[in-house]
């Protein structure tokens, strides 16, 4: 019998309340067979806010662990040697920050940073398109990420610096074909960066190619999944060969970690999710010439709220039992020589080469960030895939077909089926952070400051007065601070306007709907679509907005990262008959609070609010009874319902 590969690194994305918590979360996780960890850092650490920042109020631990300082960094990892840890970081505004942070805790442990191994989640123009956790303008972001690239490839050449994530433009609705041309594009305009910048020498530069890494997802079209990551295979080591003359082969592959798509996660029938998962999974392990090199797959719960410990065991076992059960590692490439897979993976390089050359003649992909025209193309996309949904073209089990249900044991409505975190948690990280404050050298921190911003001005990488910052006790907040000052800060195209409108007979009823009602009004029916907090996943609010649009409303929509004062100030401003508010970060209690309760100071008491996000059903009883007029989830996928639900409120 021949030897059996070795397995990917087998992951969890996790992370949330306290470091404290988090990092007695990562040791229980590793001593089950976790082989790497990857970290999931809260909204206000990955956009540069310390807890006690207006922006950070009701966001604080939500969707990951809050890192302020050097000490929450040193929490987080306490007992954990970092020479010996393959850790992955999700950031990316805030990345050098956080990497620098990692570092000045790994000197403190003696550990030899040569031998770092890891990567940052570094890649800023996804965020302008989907994720949204960016903060400076494109050009300044690249700069950072060259910075990054620069240092790593000197200090720390185990660790991958740039990982070009594509997972979340699928998150966003993209196709097959716009995930392999966006990420592509998105690698050569860093690529092309970098020798740009001369951080490097031309003889060095394949070496630094070859630490560039991938994050993908992988979604239910199961056999199109398993080619796209074959396309990628052979359109990256086409790009690094031709574009960027790489000869050795090692440097020209395509080494990537995948999570799963979390997008089909459905809230209804929830345990229909782990075969989903399983069926994801196999997408990027069964074949050998485009297998993951770290996996990290979602649990079964993630559309309810945050998994616990024994949702993340659960999905960590089923990567073991497929690497170590079967005999999956024992066997070469089992789709060589397949005529189908061969062709659907030639269509996919030729459609993606294709969308390439379109990007590059606009000016590559920052040009087509600044013009909207890859938001524009995500948004069309995702309006597809949801109109596909709500046809019933496209089948979601438990969904649009097969409604009829057993109650889930794994579900039950006592609350206990997630992770909750205590609402405690953020009020102690405000005290803490204050008196870290207290107790610091402010001379020190004043002078690694000034130091931090004398090198963002002129240039200079931004690493080592970052790691400065970081043993300084610096806070992520006046990190952030700093280089806001000097960059500026950057509002994307939203790409809701320039959508192509949609044309159905169900929205035909709908406009009628709205026609009347917009007479009765006197005027055409106004919505305003709000984004409270940081959480910057806004692809709920895009289409919510355009789905607006189509059917006749004018629509308010002014993107992301909106404090409660800003949302109620635009509702008066705007005359608006009704406000929707989106948030997916588990901060929608004391958001929404906060608006409903600045609307009723403000005399809109009459204006209905609306609420959408992954919301249990205790908290939105709980946002009705606070006076909000309706509560969408994810099980409500029939837009036009909600706008016929929306246009009803309002007359």
């Amino acid at each position: 019998m021949r030897q059996k590969d070795r397995p990917w690194l087998f992951r969890t994305y996790a992370g949330h309340s306290t470091a404290k918590d988090s990092n007695a979360l990562y040791r229980t996780n590793l001593s089950k067979g976790q082989t790497g960890l990857s970290v999931a850092f809260d909204l206000p650490t990955q956009t540069g806010y310390d807890p006690d920042h207006a922006l950070a109020r009701g966001e604080v631990g939500k969707v990951g662990v809050p890192i302020a300082h050097i000490g929450d960094m040193r929490a987080l990892f306490d007992q954990i040697p970092l020479e010996q840890m393959n850790t992955s970081m999700t950031i990316n505004a805030t990345a050098a920050w956080l990497l620098a942070l990692y570092i000045a805790v790994a000197d403190e442990q003696g550990a030899d940073r040569a031998k770092l191994a890891g990567t940052t989640q570094n890649d800023l123009i996804k965020e302008y398109l989907s994720r949204g956790t960016y903060v400076f303008p494109p050009k300044p972001s690249l700069r950072l990420t060259t910075d990054i690239i620069g240092f790593t490839y000197r200090e720390m050449p185990k660790f991958n610096p740039m990982n070009v994530c594509s997972y979340h433009l699928q998150e966003a609705g993209a196709t097959p074909v716009q995930e392999l041309a966006y990420a592509l594009s998105t690698a050569i305009a860093v690529l092309d960066a970098v020798k740009e910048s001369g951080v490097m020498s031309e003889a060095d530069f394949p070496e630094a190619v070859g630490r560039i890494s991938f994050f993908v997802n992988a979604g239910m079209r199961f056999v199109t999944e398993i080619c796209k990551m074959r396309a990628f295979v052979d359109l990256w080591d086409e790009i690094c060969l031709e574009r960027y003359g790489v000869k050795e082969e090692k440097y020209r592959r395509f080494r990537y970690g995948v999570q799963v798509n979390s997008l089909g996660l459905t809230e209804q029938q929830p345990e229909n999710n782990v075969y989903r998962i399983l069926i994801e999974m196999l997408a990027v392990v069964l074949s050998k010439k485009a297998r993951a090199r770290a996996v990290q797959l979602p649990a079964w719960n993630e559309a309810l709220g945050l998994p616990r410990s024994w949702d993340q065991q659960w999905s960590l076992r089923m990567q073991q039992i497929m690497a170590y059960e079967t005999d999956l590692l024992e066997f070469g490439d089992l789709f060589d020589g397949s005529k189908e897979v061969d062709a659907k993976v030639e269509a996919l390089k030729a459609e993606a080469r294709e969308e390439m050359v379109r990007i590059q003649e606009m000016g590559g992909a920052i040009s087509a960030i600044e013009s909207s025209y890859m938001k524009q193309k995500l948004v069309e996309s995702n309006a597809k895939r949801l109109e596909g949904i709500e046809r019933g073209d496209q089948t979601l089990v438990g969904v649009n077909q097969f409604q009829q249900s057993e109650p889930s044991p794994l579900s039950s409505g006592d609350g206990g089926s997630i992770l909750t975190v205590d609402p405690a948690v953020e009020q102690e990280a405000v005290e803490k952070i204050k008196a870290w404050r207290e107790g610091r050298d402010n001379g020190a921190v004043e002078a690694a400051l000034a130091a931090l911003k004398d090198a963002a001005v002129s240039g200079t990488n931004i690493m080592e007065p970052s790691i400065a910052c970081a043993k300084a006790g610096v806070t992520t907040g006046e990190w952030g601070q700093v280089l806001r000052s000097v960059f500026g800060e950057y509002r994307a195209p939203t790409g809701v306007g320039k959508a192509a409108l949609a044309t159905s007979e169900e929205l035909a009823g709908v406009r009628e709907k709205v026609d009347a009602v917009s007479e009765t009004l006197g005027r055409r029916l106004k919505i305003l679509v709000g984004k409270p907090g940081l959480d910057g996943h806004s692809n709920g609010a895009e289409q919510i907005a355009v789905r607006a649009r189509d059917c006749g409303m004018e629509v308010v929509y002014q993107g992301i990262r909106l404090t409660p004062e800003q949302i109620v100030n635009t509702a008066l401003e705007e005359g608006v008959h009704v406000v929707g508010l989106s948030i997916l970060s588990g901060s929608h209690l004391a958001l929404v609070d906060d608006v409903m309760d600045q609307m009723r100071a403000s005399g809109l008491d009459d204006v209905p609010v609306v609420v959408g996000g992954i919301i249990p059903p205790a908290d939105a009883a709980h946002l009705l009874e606070h006076g909000v007029a309706a509560v969408y989830t994810p099980k409500d996928f029939q837009l036009n319902e909600i706008m016929k639900n929306i246009a009803e409120l309002v007359a």
